[in-house]
């Protein structure tokens, strides 16, 4: 909408519109669909909570967002994304329209989430710098409430960290 400035609405929807703008393309010319289709339920998906947590369809990072989902579902269902891109009310022929680049600075992510596994079950989740080393993320996991729990009278055999994605531990009964 004219006028309208996306950078006024939600910076969460936001990094996650940009992303999805800076990823598609390179997924798409490396032939990765289902990827880009999984990205699109991701940006529709965080479309939806900003939408239902009160900030509602008039957001301008949720039109940015809608236009974004057009721009890239033309590439898979064409007759579709036209019908929304002309809700949207533009003009015909989205295929036409030039993809507009990501900004660089809601690429960057302040934190991440890490994921804490014992014995292949998730125990337990904490948000830390995507910078965080394997061994502070180790000392990390192991000092949360939910692994604490998990490992009463039972001795930590292995201990795999992916940086700075997941902590998996492995266990076997103490002796």
């Amino acid at each position: 909408v004219a006028g309208v400035d996306p950078a006024t609405g939600d910076q969460g929807l936001r990094r996650v519109t940009h992303s999805v703008l800076a990823d598609a393309p390179v997924l798409i010319e490396g032939f990765k669909f289902n990827v880009v289709v999984a990205r699109l339920m991701e940006l529709v998906n965080a479309t939806r909570k900003v939408i239902d947590t009160g900030a509602g369809a008039g957001d301008p990072a949720v039109r940015e967002a809608a236009e974004t989902v057009a721009m890239i579902l033309d590439v898979y269902a064409p007759y579709t994304a036209e019908d929304m891109w002309e809700l949207l009310g533009h003009a015909p022929c989205v295929s036409r329209v030039v993809w507009p680049a990501a900004d660089p600075a809601l690429l960057v992510q302040d934190s991440v989430t890490c994921v804490v596994q014992v014995d292949g079950k998730v125990r337990d989740k904490f948000d830390v710098a995507p910078t965080a080393s394997e061994a502070e993320l180790e000392a990390m996991a192991m000092q949360t409430a939910g692994v604490i729990r998990t490992l009463a009278g039972r001795e930590v055999v292995n201990v795999i960290v992916r940086a700075p994605k997941i902590v998996s531990i492995t266990t076997k009964p103490a002796e």
